[in-house]
């Protein structure tokens, strides 16, 4: 029995030694910071799903006002938190070439191939490839597309809103991004078959696995084994999508101009490399093969459909809580509309200027890119501080944290679309506004969700007004 009571002890002191090791890193280092947790880090609300790791790392943020840099552990792994915005602006701007992988690459295969989850050459690659496709002289020719499913998408809102017209606009307003991102997308119509498959994908897609918290305790471990953070159930329907698609048009674009069409006329140009940056550097090539094309389907669906339906509800949200805001909203869109004779082109979405404010300032308080991270390739020493960052080693950036600073957004939980007037943006550090991300990893279809949801909007606000509902949850 006491044989047993000291082995059992031993080996509790082994693990506790073991998942503790690291927790004086930054205490070492004179880097302040919350008290870690065994095993958990400072993340322990989040890997028992009691908290968004979003939250976490506002509170954090929130914690040490003096501070530019905290010192956090992700698990077991020692991370720095970012606060001061020059700093923020070094690593993810000035500083990039030492800051350009996110760290959260995991697989070479598959979905893993996508331009999101991808670093190092391969990403490079990929963003050579890929931006030219979201120019706003390539998207235009979506928005027909997209005014195209705004009229369908009216047509049925308002044979549901005639038998009731208190509705929860969530589950609306996912009806239409998931038809403007198929039609822009993979131009399909879609059927109640591929509705009720895309919704079972949808709950794949967005529910949290712990492969995330597996690759913070032991960094890069996803990769090295070549595992996928999805479902399997999600990499097969794309694959077999894409290639139907591609079968259909023939392996050649046609006059969509939709994202396949536009990828299709990359393929054809064959072998995609990214410009050297040296005489020596050695050159990574891609070969647009079917799985290269589904990986950034995946992702361009992914990161359009719930994004943008999320960001259209809170944005709608607003409209209600705020009904003065509303009205001017409802006054531009009409007086738009009617030099433009209802048509919604660029010129439409670029003169109504008071709705890019409402659209961005709903984005400051409900941003789409809520934590960034950035891996150092090198040793870096952080500007202003004493702190030197190992190779290797996880920084991160709260984009809650920086959105509800009153240092930068006094009031910061009033919505208030005048802090985007064209005078206020102008007077803001760049990095105080960041929910698509900064820098070059910033998203690529921001300017397409921006329009999407703008389309979408301004078909409703045509029609309808909002108003808060007996149902309707005063906080999110």
């Amino acid at each position: 029995m006491l044989t047993i009571f000291i082995v059992t002890a031993t080996l509790f002191a082994i693990l506790y030694l073991y998942f503790t090791r690291n927790f004086n890193y930054w205490k070492d280092r004179n880097v302040v910071g919350p008290e870690p947790t065994v095993f958990f880090g400072n993340i322990m609300e989040s890997v028992i799903r009691r908290k968004h790791l979003i939250m976490i790392y506002k509170d954090i943020y929130e914690a040490f006002p003096k501070e530019k840099v905290v010192g956090i552990y992700r698990m077991t792994t020692p991370c720095l938190l970012l606060r001061d915005l020059d700093v923020i602006k070094h690593v993810m701007i000035k500083d990039f070439d030492l800051f350009n992988d996110r760290g959260v690459e995991f697989s070479e295969e598959g979905l893993g191939l996508n331009i999101f989850h991808a670093d190092g050459d391969r990403w490079r690659v990929l963003r050579q490839c890929f931006t030219p496709l979201f120019t706003s002289g390539k998207l235009k020719n979506m928005l027909n597309l997209m005014s195209d499913r705004g009229d369908k998408f009216i047509k049925m809102v308002e044979k549901i809103c005639d038998k009731e017209p208190e509705q929860q606009i969530i589950p609306l307003v996912r009806k239409f991004t998931m038809a403007s991102i198929t039609t822009c997308a993979f131009g399909m119509e879609l059927d109640e078959e591929m509705i009720e498959t895309l919704d079972k994908l949808d709950s794949l897609i967005f529910t949290t696995s712990y492969g995330n918290e597996i690759d913070m305790m032991y960094p890069g471990i996803l990769k090295k084994l070549n595992s996928s953070l999805f479902s399997k159930m999600i990499a097969p329907f794309f694959d077999n999508l894409t290639k139907t698609i591609i079968e259909q048009r023939g392996g050649k674009p046609t006059n969509r101009k939709d994202l396949m069409d536009l990828i299709l006329e990359l393929r054809q140009k064959k072998a995609i490399e990214p410009m050297k940056k040296t005489h020596d550097e050695q050159v990574t090539t891609l070969e647009l093969t079917d799985s290269v094309i589904a990986a950034q389907t995946f992702i361009f669906y992914a990161a359009g459909y719930e994004t943008s339906a999320s960001t259209m509800s809170f944005l709608l949200f607003e409209l209600a809580e705020n009904p003065d805001i509303q009205e001017k909203v409802i006054a531009e869109v009409d007086e738009t509309l009617k030099r433009h004779n209802g048509e919604i082109t660029y010129d439409t979405l670029s003169e109504m200027t008071y709705l890019t404010q409402v659209f961005h300032e709903t984005l400051r308080k409900y941003p789409v890119a809520d934590i960034l991270l950035r891996n150092a390739k090198a040793d870096y020493a952080v500007p202003g501080t004493n702190v030197t960052l190992k190779k290797g080693q996880t920084v991160v950036v709260s984009g809650f944290g920086i959105h509800y600073d009153p240092k930068y957004y006094p009031d910061p939980e009033k919505f208030d679309p005048e802090r985007f007037s064209p005078e206020n943006v102008r007077n803001r550090h760049p990095c105080a506004y960041i929910p698509f991300g900064a820098g070059q990893r910033k998203c690529l279809g921001m300017r397409f969700g921006q329009w999407q949801v703008q389309v979408c909007i301004i078909k409703l606000l045509s029609k309808f007004r909002f108003e808060p509902s007996t149902k309707t949850m005063s906080e999110f």
